[in-house]
């Protein structure tokens, strides 16, 4: 399967199909749940920050991978060394 979801853009990806911007839109939704859940019952920004970064970095980190996953460059690159082999 060589479906491209993300385009490289500097150090991050753009989503490019529905189903990049779906996963990114869902990993947006989830990190504002995480952190109105969060920060209803914390005692200052200190224990929000502290309590959504474990959150927010998994989900991100999450997002990149299926992103380098995802994007035109591997793609090609896959591509390319099956091109090279046959």
């Amino acid at each position: 399967m060589s479906a491209t979801w993300f385009k490289p853009f500097g150090w991050i990806y753009r989503p490019v199909s529905w189903q990049g911007w779906t996963l990114l839109v869902l990993t947006l939704v989830f990190c504002l749940q995480v952190f109105r859940a969060i920060d209803r019952h914390s005692h200052s920004a200190s224990d929000t920050l502290y309590g959504v970064f474990p959150y927010f970095v998994c989900a991100a980190g999450l997002l990149n991978w299926v992103a380098s996953r995802t994007a035109t460059e591997r793609n090609q690159g896959i591509q390319r060394h099956i091109e090279t082999k046959a």
